[in-house]
C-alpha cells in the first residue's frame, strides 16, 4: 500500500537530488484516510523556475499533475479524464501555445518524476 509519508517522501527525495534544485516545498497535505490523500510539492530551481507535483490517491488510483513554470506556466503534464482521441489517454502533455500531446508518462509519480 502507498501511504501519503511514503509517496511524499519519494518525490521530494527525488525533486531534491536534481542538480538544479535549490528548494523543496511542502504546499499542500492532506490525509482524508489511510489510503485518500492529497499533496501538492514545490521544486524551486536555479534560474527562477519550479516544478510543482500534485498528487490525489484514493485507493490506489492516482490523479497527478506536473507542471513547469516560471512567472507562468510553461509545461504541464497530467491524467484528467478529457481529451480522449490521445493515443496515451488519459496520460497527456500541455504545450507552451496550449496543444495537447501524447505523454510518456504512465502515472506512477516515482518513476514519472524520476523521468523527467
Amino acid at each position: 500500500m502507498t501511504s501519503l509519508p511514503s509517496l511524499l517522501g519519494a518525490l521530494s527525495a527525488a525533486l531534491q537530488a536534481h542538480p538544479l534544485c535549490t528548494r523543496i516545498a511542502e504546499i499542500e497535505t492532506r490525509e482524508f484516510a489511510a489510503d485518500q490523500f492529497i499533496f501538492k510539492i514545490r521544486a524551486e530551481f536555479a534560474g527562477k523556475m519550479s516544478f510543482q507535483v500534485r498528487i490525489y490517491f484514493n485507493r490506489s488510483h492516482i490523479d497527478y499533475g506536473y507542471q513547469l513554470f516560471a512567472e507562468a506556466p510553461l509545461l504541464r503534464w497530467d491524467n484528467k479524464e478529457e481529451f480522449r482521441f490521445i493515443a496515451t489517454y488519459p496520460h497527456h502533455h500541455h504545450d507552451t501555445q496550449g496543444g495537447i500531446h501524447a505523454s510518456s508518462l504512465t502515472g506512477d509519480p516515482r518513476a514519472d518524476v524520476s523521468s523527467q
